[in-house]
């Protein structure tokens, strides 16, 4: 059935500093990557040198019909060291927000995006008390020469993304008991104890920090900006029981969902960002069901997983919902559009229901730094040659600008 989207609907893509710009050796992130028997499979490195090349990816982005263009700005540039910001790199970023204004397209700042500076990662990192003050310090700091050209802006990206993790990924938790991230931490003067970089905090006391600098930066952004709209996001997985697991999976949702969306008060937005589903039984999660597509990511091929999760923020919340990231990790373009389309349905069925969703931003623009798992999984609407750092649009990418520019999904 051909649906047309709201008048105003943000048609986006989505990068992060880190796994796009090149060359950020003042953070956290960096450090790991770096040291002996690290759990990365690469460095980052030179990225996609979207640091340089900002450009001509954001006109990319226009030209194809995208009107919304998610990023991040990278803390470590802006405040390599405490208390000292560079002028130049808020210059920088102001070059970048330029450059959307220019070509039409909203710019939605993400003001942190899972890096942070060495400095802070040492000092407590994302379970020290003084973080939600360090951060909140950053994002005034930022606003006061950036406010004037964000007119949309994400505090943290993925919030529970420590958790979420924890409670998938076998023996995540004893991370800080290698020596690979022994050894980062005593690179930048720290201890293991004390080493909290975002992705590896502890999951109780880093949810306190974390969501009281989520409020921290909300308050900054808006003394500058009253009239930005500002939101959280949240990796959100449609969790759904197996077998027995009923008690287990409503267990998991509030731990992993439900304890942040109820941190969202007085937000002008959710941001909902999910890939999958993820089953549990009474023990514990579930393996992929036997039969269920899997992507490089090793996620099942689950579209609908969409749907359900714009539906459970929006009544947790009563927010807008911002559809901040969805996407797949795939060599096959054909299986990107097929799963982008079932995604989009289900998003026509949220706004016929009448929840209110104000935009899809697709995950990701580029064939990006994917964390520990490198440069293998190829998530972006562009393909990016890393000798040469060109770049290729793929049929995806054209498929879904149209789809932006009818504002209609067609039959």
């Amino acid at each position: 059935m051909e649906f047309s989207f709201p008048s105003g609907f943000f048609w986006g893509m989505a990068t992060a500093a880190h796994q796009v710009e090149g060359g950020n050796v003042y953070n956290d992130n960096w450090v790991l990557e770096h040291v002996p028997g690290t759990s990365y499979a690469e460095s980052s490195g030179d990225a996609c040198d979207h640091y340089h090349l900002y450009g001509e990816d954001i006109a990319r982005l226009a030209e194809l019909g995208f009107n919304l263009y998610r990023f991040s700005l990278e803390w470590a540039r802006i405040e390599p060291e405490e208390g000292e910001f560079s002028l130049a790199q808020l210059e920088h970023y102001r070059r970048v927000l330029a450059a959307c204004h220019e070509h039409g397209v909203t710019p939605m700042v993400t003001f942190h995006h899972f890096t942070s500076p060495r400095w802070l990662a040492a000092q407590g990192g994302w379970e020290g008390q003084r973080t939600p003050e360090r951060f909140a310090r950053f994002c005034e700091r930022a606003m006061a020469h950036l406010g004037d050209l964000i007119p949309q802006a994400c505090t943290i990206n993925e919030v529970n993304i420590g958790p979420l993790i924890s409670s998938i990924v076998p023996n995540f938790a004893s991370t800080r008991t290698q020596p690979w991230y022994e050894e980062a931490a005593r690179r930048v003067g720290s201890d293991a104890a004390h080493f909290a970089p975002f992705l590896f905090a502890d999951v109780s006391h880093g949810r306190e920090i974390i969501m009281a600098a989520h409020h921290r930066a909300v308050e900054a952004i808006k003394a500058e900006r009253g009239d930005c709209q500002v939101g959280l996001t949240l990796a959100m997985q449609d969790i759904q029981a197996g077998p027995g697991g009923e008690e287990m999976a409503a267990h998991m949702r509030h731990e992993l969902q439900d304890v942040y969306l109820q941190g969202t008060q007085g937000d002008d937005f959710i941001g909902v960002q999910t890939y999958s589903r993820q089953r549990f039984g009474p023990q514990g999660p579930l393996p992929a069901e036997e039969g269920v597509e899997l992507t490089q990511s090793a996620y099942e091929f689950w579209p609908e997983a969409l749907t359900a999760t714009i539906r459970y923020a929006s009544q947790a919340t009563g927010l807008p919902v911002i559809v901040t990231e969805n996407g797949i990790a795939t060599e096959d373009d054909t299986r990107r559009i097929a799963y982008v389309e079932r995604a989009l349905r289900g998003v026509a069925d949220c706004l016929r229901e009448g929840i209110d969703v104000r935009g899809y931003t697709y995950w990701s623009a580029l064939d990006n730094f994917e964390w520990q798992s490198g440069f293998a999984p190829k998530f972006g609407l562009i393909a990016v040659d890393r000798q040469t750092q060109q770049r290729t649009v793929k049929p995806s990418a054209r498929w879904l600008g149209q789809v932006a520019q009818a504002n209609r999904l067609p039959q």
